[in-house]
């Protein structure tokens, strides 16, 4: 069905959204499907932060990973932050190797590391991974990691569902990144090396539920595959993102994975838009149709205050939210600079249950740091 297509400017409006605003005035989007559906620009005489305080659920909500600090031995272990019907995230840290071999028999998983270095056995090879790595597992996939140093990884569950690439549109498939600069594990000599014959567990979760299989030899023997299902790697250093240096990209040009119903984003280094017309910090918008979750991995975030390296925030669906009054403030200072960032964004449809493991974490004054 089509939406209802009638474009209309009523009263003191930019005939271009997100330039040439209006003198003394603050501009809030409105729209459907994220940013993919139809839209409109809103013009205020005051930020749409400026609020005195809120009251309920739809709080903005800031939470500190750094506060999990017990390690475990298995990702069926890890502490569960977010989730609804389509999507589960987890943070997990991992001292030491794992013992054991792990399968999730409810959905891909995606995995960003945070912190640490070592190696990714699972059914298909063996892969070297480091911070800032992204890992795709489809799902059913037999894995377990070697810790080199230790590491923290944030674990997103696609529950039920698939992870595929983003459709690229009019700016081709090798935008963003190639397809080709995507890395598969390998049979080489160290996955031929730890195939052994001695007792190996597998830990399976399915609906939640942890079941334990053991083996007498290690399962992960296979000596050859072929096929266009497997895991991949890619750090963001490999993300080349969308830039105009005369419009803000939406969130959404910044996609890099999509299930159906959530996405995840990667906002990493890029130059500040320089015409001076232009908006060079976050436009304010309503997030009517998505609960907006970040991690923030690396560097100083420009757009928020008082959030460092290794915590979330969590915008729910409904309440208007956009840059603190120091970004709106510096905001033509940027012009020439780079943002030094590194983030994970997670987009969901469906509204997110915050965990106990989330809540004991939670840093209560974020919705204040508008003021």
């Amino acid at each position: 069905m089509p939406w209802i297509n009638m474009p209309r400017i009523e009263g003191k409006s930019s005939r271009q959204a997100h330039a040439d605003l209006p003198e003394n005035t603050y501009e809030r989007e409105l729209g459907k499907e994220g940013f993919y559906g139809p839209a409109t620009q809103m013009y205020h005489r005051h930020p749409p932060t400026a609020w005195l305080n809120i009251e309920g659920s739809m709080r903005p909500r800031a939470f500190d990973t750094r506060e999990l600090s017990t390690s475990v031995q298995s990702p069926s272990q890890a502490s569960l932050l977010f989730r609804n019907i389509s999507v589960q995230v987890r943070f997990v840290r991992l001292d030491d190797d794992m013992d054991h071999l792990f399968r999730n028999a409810d959905g891909d998983e995606l995995i960003f590391v945070h912190e640490g270095q070592g190696e990714l056995f699972c059914d298909y090879g063996h892969l070297v991974f480091s911070e800032g790595d992204y890992l795709m597992f489809p799902r059913g996939t037999v894995w377990r990691l070697n810790v080199e140093k230790p590491v923290s990884l944030l674990l997103i569950e696609a529950t039920n569902d698939s992870y595929r690439l983003p459709e690229k549109g009019l700016v081709s498939n090798q935008a963003i990144f190639d397809p080709a600069i995507l890395d598969v594990p390998a049979l080489d000599e160290a996955f031929f090396a730890q195939q052994n014959d001695v007792d190996w567990k597998i830990v399976v979760k399915r609906r939640n539920q942890l079941t334990t299989i053991t083996y007498p030899f290690n399962p992960l023997d296979a000596v050859g595959w072929h096929g266009t299902l497997m895991p991949v790697r890619i750090n963001w250093r490999s993300i080349r993102p969308l830039m105009s240096h005369r419009y803000h990209v939406p969130p959404s040009a910044h996609s890099t994975f999509v299930s159906s119903r959530f996405v995840v984003c990667t906002f990493v280094p890029r130059p500040f838009e320089t015409d001076p017309a232009v908006l060079n910090v976050p436009f304010f918008h309503s997030n009517d149709d998505y609960d907006e979750l970040i991690f923030y991995h690396y560097g100083k975030f420009f757009s928020r205050d008082h959030i460092h390296p290794g915590m979330m925030t969590l915008h729910p669906s409904g309440i208007p939210h956009g840059p603190h009054p120091k970004a709106l403030k510096n905001a033509a200072a940027n012009c020439g600079k780079e943002i030094k960032e590194v983030a994970v964004m997670i987009d969901t449809r469906e509204s997110l249950d915050v965990a106990e493991a989330a809540q004991a974490v939670e840093w209560t004054e974020y919705v204040n740091s508008w003021k």
